[in-house]
């Protein structure tokens, strides 16, 4: 993680994102280059739980922008550019490659496991933007809400595709009527961290107590959700990050926005590790000798996910009559995506486990694009938010100055 800080501080200089550095870090750490991070390390029970802590710490940046008052006014414009540019981009992928599979002689339905692997957004390394740089208007006002929506219909429709494929190839899958456990059991399983954190905030004053509370409640969190998936829920994987985002979103709406913001500037160095940590695991994985095979299926995959993220969006901001920058600009956010298309990517090649050839075809794809687009989407989407004018002339001040920034400026 030093080594990766220090990477994403020399690209800095360059005027490039410092999550481009860690990501990069990561590949070089990682299994598939020096493996400094090997796999059995990133496979080891330890090392899990230290990603489901910074998984859980990192929904709290986006649980805290769930507050009702600030979300109320663009609520309806929110979720019908949520569905428009998350079910464009399932629509655009599914029926490019349904028309070059029929072409190819490949079955036309393993278009949909590519459309259902494509819709959903990675946040962290728009996260990880919009923290380093301090953006702030429309465009982050809408892509933080939309990363918790994005999860929400990303996880409904892969899974029904997922059921589908399944019975395609006569494999076992999860049944349909375990979608809505798997997006709500999550989320009620923050609400008691979040309601005793509530409380607890509501009565307390200063940073060491509060952080105190804060930490407690992410370890209560991550602790009742590994509770879940290991022993209750076996099989299914419950997403970390949207029990973050819960907890978060309850404590958020019961204090003051005044102690909401003291508590996010105080809360920004223990944020800095959860993301520097996250991005440099999803950048272990990651071969970067992809790049050089990347065929043509990885091509078009990522232009048409390219294609669907961003007219998806600009349609919806368009129709609910969203400001100018958003229709624009939001699309070019919404890239970032191998974390979530690896996770989706695995589960599709279980479901494949009786048609190895398509498997194949899937797993090679994907994993050429995880690495290709990954490096692009986050030059794009900081490219996104300067085109927007929502990166401050300031902003490459230091994490607690901009953090007393963030602060200020929402306050």
């Amino acid at each position: 993680m030093i080594l990766a800080a220090l990477l994403g501080k020399l690209l800095t200089k360059v005027k490039m994102p410092a999550i481009l550095g860690w990501l990069i870090a990561g590949m070089i750490l990682g299994p598939h280059a020096v493996n400094l991070l090997p796999q059995k390390v990133l496979d080891a029970s330890w090392y899990g739980v230290i990603q489901i802590l910074m998984s859980v710490g990192m929904g709290l940046m986006l649980g805290t922008e769930l507050v009702w008052s600030r979300i109320k006014s663009y609520g309806e414009a929110l979720m019908i550019t949520t569905l428009t540019q998350s079910l464009g981009t399932f629509a655009a992928v599914s029926a490019v490659f349904a028309i070059v599979f029929r072409i190819t002689g490949i079955p036309m339905w393993l278009g949909l496991a590519f459309g259902g692997i494509a819709l959903a957004t990675a946040p962290a390394p728009a996260l990880s933007i919009t923290r380093e740089f301090h953006t702030h208007g429309p465009v982050t006002d809408t892509l933080l809400p939309m990363a918790v929506l994005d999860d929400v219909v990303g996880v409904v429709v892969f899974f029904t595709v997922n059921s589908f494929i399944a019975r395609q190839t006569s494999s076992g899958s999860i049944p349909l009527y375990m979608i809505p456990v798997m997006i709500f059991l999550p989320i009620a399983i923050g609400l008691i961290p979040g309601f005793i954190a509530g409380f607890l905030l509501k009565r307390i004053s200063g940073r060491a107590a509060t952080l105190t509370v804060i930490m407690a409640m992410v370890c209560l969190t991550s602790l009742l959700g590994w509770l879940f998936n290991t022993h209750l829920m076996s099989g299914i994987d419950l997403n970390y990050m949207l029990m973050g985002v819960s907890f978060s979103t309850v404590f958020s709406n019961m204090i003051g926005e005044k102690k909401l913001d003291q508590l996010i500037v105080w809360y920004d160095p223990i944020l800095a590790v959860c993301l520097l940590g996250s991005i440099v695991n999803l950048g272990a994985p990651l071969d970067y000798h992809l790049i050089l095979g990347a065929g043509v299926y990885t091509v078009i995959y990522i232009g048409a996910r390219a294609f669907g993220k961003y007219f998806g969006a600009r349609f919806g901001a368009t129709v609910t009559h969203m400001p100018e920058t958003v229709r624009k600009y939001l699309g070019l956010t919404l890239l970032p995506h191998s974390g979530v298309s690896l996770v989706f990517t695995g589960i599709i090649c279980t479901t494949l486990a009786a048609a190895p050839e398509l498997s194949r075809v899937v797993q090679g794809t994907i994993a050429a694009a995880a690495v290709i687009n990954e490096i692009i989407a986050v030059i794009v989407a900081r490219k996104g938010f300067e085109l927007a004018g929502e990166i401050p002339a300031d902003a490459g001040g230091s994490g607690a100055a901009k953090a007393e920034r963030h602060g200020t400026a929402k306050g």
